[in-house]
């Protein structure tokens, strides 16, 4: 009976071996199928929202004067460019559905490569040649590098591809490499989190530290329901999953907070250096967190690691060169210099600026009726008194501009 027996199991067990060996080239070839298509979903998203946002501001732009803060809404070139935004977001949003996560993050690049190359193009000062060339030659020299940072990433990027399914996602939150991961950056988020807020340390490291920790919390999220969004819309419903709605409720958390301190930040530091920095910061953590968690570089040759290291390189520099030659914005500050006035007493004998109530009639600080720009932009005023000499018993206020007649 035994040996009656096993020739039925030898038979059995081949088209198990042969399956096993039919599917794993295509699964290698469709992976970059899903990799090409995952990246050019990010290239078009970020092209997308680069272009919505340069129409949003012109719109604002545009009726900067007006005196109904609402207007913009009633143009249609504000309401094409939020309709644009939305339609990017969602384009590189389904891209982590396909690419790593490794591959996607870098490719926000496109965004600051497309956003020189339209305020190039739609620029309205006319320059000599030899000034337009100077002007913005570090703005060309750092798209070429960026175009060529990310030609090497969607080259050398990884190629790691499993289904995004709620057993999959569970199986690798509760891995050893990402609670490690997880430790230390709750650990210093933690630290730079208590520096920022009992400290002061308002430096601009410090800050964006601090979103790129939550931003790589959200594109790990990211991944994961796009992930699990595009499965059930193959047929495997993924839904009924509570990771599901872990991964959801993450995601938003993380995505508010990273817009919060990003706006803090945006009150201190110029956009330029928040763009090149963030940009950075941002992208090798992301990077780092796609690597312990999806183990994206799994079965990579060293060749493949170093290559897309590289294009990362010349990317960050790229940007930072872009970045590097905007034009720094110079907030109006309607205040008075007391000390460039004759006559008036030290007001900042220890350093520290006296601000009179706006309600009082000497008024030099912030103009209170900020409508529109006319208005922000009339000069406060002092009032004039006129000293007279012949009074002596009577007390003549601390700030007086004086008039000299002719005889005098």
């Amino acid at each position: 009976m035994e040996g009656g027996n096993s020739p039925n199991l030898q038979l059995q067990q081949l088209p198990l071996a042969t399956a096993a060996v039919s599917v794993q080239p295509h699964t290698d070839s469709f992976s970059y199928k899903e990799n090409l298509i995952g990246a050019l979903l990010a290239i078009f998203g970020h092209l997308v929202i680069s272009i919505a946002l340069n129409l949003q501001k012109y719109s604002h732009i545009r009726l900067a004067g007006s005196k109904d803060t609402r207007a913009y809404f009633k143009t249609k070139t504000w309401w094409c460019g939020l309709f644009l935004l939305v339609l990017g977001e969602l384009g590189v949003f389904s891209s982590y559905a396909f690419a790593p996560l490794s591959l996607i993050v870098p490719l926000s690049a496109v965004s600051v490569i497309a956003s020189a190359i339209i305020g190039i193009i739609f620029i309205k000062e006319k320059w000599k040649p030899k000034d337009f060339l100077r002007r913005y030659v570090l703005s060309f020299v750092g798209c070429g590098l960026a175009i060529v940072g990310t030609y090497l990433l969607i080259t050398f990027g990884p190629n790691s591809h499993e289904k995004m399914t709620g057993e999959n996602i569970t199986r690798h939150l509760v891995s050893w490499p990402f609670l490690l991961y997880m430790l230390v950056e709750i650990i210093i988020f933690c630290l730079l989190l208590y520096f920022y807020k009992e400290k002061n340390a308002n430096y601009i490291v410090v800050i964006l530290l601090l979103v790129a920790l939550l931003g790589s919390m959200t594109v790990v999220t990211v991944k994961a329901v796009a992930g699990m969004i595009v499965v059930s819309i193959q047929g495997n419903l993924q839904l009924d999953y509570p990771i599901f709605y872990i991964m959801l409720v993450c995601m938003i958390a993380t995505a508010i907070f990273q817009a919060t301190f990003l706006a803090q930040a945006s009150q201190l530091y110029d956009s330029s250096q928040i763009a090149s920095v963030s940009y950075i910061l941002s992208t090798t953590v992301a990077i780092t967190a796609g690597a312990t968690f999806y183990l994206d570089f799994t079965g990579e040759d060293v060749l493949h690691i170093c290559m897309f290291a590289l294009g990362c390189l010349i990317a960050f520099l790229g940007v930072f060169l872009i970045t590097r030659n905007r034009k720094k914005s110079v907030p109006f500050e309607p205040y008075i210099s007391m000390d460039a006035m004759p006559g008036m007493q030290n007001m900042h004998d220890k350093g520290i600026a006296v601000q009179p109530d706006l309600k009082t009639s000497f008024s030099y600080g912030a103009l209170e009726n900020n409508d529109n720009m006319p208005e922000i932009y009339t000069p406060a005023t002092l009032p004039i008194v006129q000293e007279q000499h012949g009074s002596k018993g009577v007390s003549a206020p601390p700030y007086r501009v004086l008039e000299h007649s002719k005889k005098e």
